[in-house]
């Protein structure tokens, strides 16, 4: 069984419309999570270890404050594109497009104001809840009237998030959740002793500006191979990695498959990732820096969290040969990840 109720959160400051922000809380006899109105945000997702304890293993905020502000997507639902477009551009059908550049010489999880950064209606569901919002054509320099709908629910110890969009005009699309994860709680200093595999033969390797050179590398050999679980801290210092922050290429097809898990030792808690997209961006906070407060005051310092966001490959709208990230009129956009917590 899962109770799903609704609380206020807080109101959007003036200049932003002044909009009232609702939190849902989701909860099951094993998982609990919490859900903004504002980014569709997991603010809490709280899992039990296995001695039976609760613990809240996402990072994020006390306050509608915290997350109005700059910070690092944490939680939020990003788009029309996430993760990176070379220089803000690409072309469709001879016309050329540019966005806002918010990354190094990239455009970076939508732009200025993407879809982490607005309020979405809600529509409560017998075991979740719904967000839609209609995203204008030539919002961030994107085209066509984009009608967008993301539902997470739970059920027992699995949070599904599905994605959908209609679109008025060809355009890209790749939308992802952004929750950093640490399964010994956030606030956790790091997660060195984390356990991790990727279901991924493949990776794209990257220029200095985290954009893909277009190779499709294999992962044999190299510290990018986690087929076979690997323990964080060990494996980056044995390939002297400052951390990870690229895109895993999955097996492609539009069935459920199951591409990523995390073990915690200490804790037992576990976590599978299942998805329907063609990539996962493995993401160890190495931008974190501890100068956020977080919840309860914790402070979130380099590697202190981990982010599996599945999507689109990134760059993709000017990379032909990755997979296609084109949505036409009268085409539905659906995906949905499956995020499973458990404990060993």
């Amino acid at each position: 069984m899962t109770t799903v109720r609704r609380e206020a959160f807080g109101r959007m400051p003036p200049e932003e419309g002044g909009g009232e922000v609702e939190k849902f809380i989701l909860q099951s006899d094993s998982v609990r999570v919490e859900i903004l109105s504002f980014g569709c945000i997991i603010t809490t997702l709280e899992t039990k270890d296995r001695d039976g304890q609760f613990s809240d293993i996402v990072l994020g905020f006390d306050t509608l404050e915290g997350y109005t502000r700059k910070h690092p997507f944490f939680g939020a639902v990003v788009g029309r594109v996430a993760n990176r477009i070379a220089k803000g551009r690409f072309s469709l059908d001879g016309k050329e497009y540019q966005l806002f550049i918010n990354n190094g010489p990239n455009s970076l999880h939508g732009g200025a104001k993407g879809f982490d950064k607005v309020l979405w209606s809600p529509q409560l569901l017998p075991n979740g809840v719904r967000f839609f919002r209609l995203s204008p054509d030539s919002e961030e320099g994107y085209p066509g009237d984009l009608k967008v709908w993301v539902t997470y629910t739970l059920s027992g110890r699995e949070l599904a998030i599905n994605y959908q969009a209609q679109t008025s005009k060809t355009t890209p699309i790749s939308l992802t959740n952004h929750a950093y994860f640490n399964l010994a709680g956030q606030g956790s200093q790091d997660v060195y002793d984390h356990e991790i595999s990727i279901e991924a033969d493949s990776y794209l390797p990257v220029d200095d500006t985290k954009i893909p050179t277009g190779e499709v590398a294999t992962v044999q050999g190299t510290g990018f191979d986690l087929r076979q679980p690997v323990e964080l801290g060990k494996h980056l210092q044995k390939f002297h990695l400052d951390g990870f922050d690229h895109n895993f290429c999955l097996h492609q097809g539009q069935d459920r498959r199951l591409v990523a898990r995390v073990f915690h030792p200490p804790t037992g808690r576990t976590m599978e990732v299942h998805t329907t997209q063609p990539g996962i961006q493995f993401y160890t906070g190495n931008n974190l820096d501890g100068s956020l407060k977080g919840k309860g005051g914790a402070t979130y310092p380099k590697h202190s969290a981990f982010c599996l966001e599945t999507q689109n490959w990134p760059d993709a709208v000017n990379k032909p040969h990755f997979p296609n990230v084109l949505l036409h009129p009268g085409e539905e956009y659906n995906h949905t990840t499956w995020l499973v917590f458990n404990t060993a």
